[in-house]
């Protein structure tokens, strides 16, 4: 069974692509933390879990969904982590998550995907053509991965360093604290009201009133709203006005050979 939460495209198309290619169930497991489902994942082949990469580590909501998800069926997991070019000390966690679930880790792979954290200016956004590249390669590590797997192999990802640890895990839950906040989201006059983004929060943090989106106090920037919006009607501040937000659907052409 593949399992993935994805806010923008990337993590859910690495998702899909796997279990296409292993012929297994694929199980979005977005509706099930927005409704706090922990009704029994049962599998005969061994789990995978497809997961973004949010400040080093896997969204810190999944990870407390996880760690109160029970799993029956295979005890084996394989980790897939989705980043725009470093996943940090994502596997090292995930291992200790599920070793402590009694289930025996399989390794990960690190899949590198194009940017979408439009909310910061510290990264600039991509090129088209670099878009592109991303996204075909992508296809290639998914093939091998899913051999892979078929095959009983263990994923192997580059070694975690012991001070990667040692500066994100206090770093990690002060950013989110702090730097993670709803408060610059707001929508322009383009907004149909039409509830998309309340329907994706992972968080259930956006309401609509009078047909208007309002965020709450609580917010991963995993950028589902801004990346999903039909109307591309939502903003953050000053930072994201100049910039197209990101979804892999519009990218997607690229994987049948389009050119730019």
């Amino acid at each position: 069974m593949v399992l993935f939460f994805s806010a923008t495209g990337n993590t859910e198309y690495a998702a899909r692509e796997l279990a296409r290619q292993l012929e297994d169930e694929c199980v979005d497991l977005l509706p099930r933390v927005k409704k706090g489902d922990h009704s029994v994942l049962h599998s005969e082949k061994p789990f995978v879990l497809c997961a973004p990469v949010y400040v080093c580590e896997m969204p810190r909501f999944l990870s407390k969904y996880l760690k109160e998800q029970t799993f029956t069926g295979s005890r084996e997991v394989y980790g897939v982590f989705t980043s725009g070019g470093y996943c940090g000390i994502t596997g090292p966690l995930a291992k200790k998550l599920f070793q402590k679930k009694g289930m025996t880790y399989r390794g990960h792979a690190e899949v590198k995907m194009p940017r979408n954290y439009v909310a910061n200016d510290a990264y600039p956004m991509l090129e088209v053509e670099e878009i592109a590249a991303r996204i075909r390669n992508a296809r290639e590590q998914l093939a091998g991965i899913a051999e892979d797997i078929r095959a009983g192999r263990k994923l192997t990802a580059r070694h975690v360093f012991l001070l990667e640890s040692v500066i994100t895990l206090p770093f990690n839950p002060v950013w989110c604290k702090y730097k993670l906040t709803a408060r610059d989201f707001y929508t322009t006059d383009q907004c149909t009201g039409c509830g998309k983004c309340v329907k994706l929060c992972p968080l259930n943090n956006i309401s609509l009133q009078d047909k208007v989106p309002v965020w709450g106090d609580h917010c991963t920037h995993c950028m589902a709203c801004i990346g999903n919006c039909p109307a591309e009607a939502i903003e953050y501040g000053t930072i994201t006005q100049e910039k197209e937000p990101y979804n892999f659907g519009k990218y997607r052409h690229f994987l049948d050979g389009d050119a730019f």
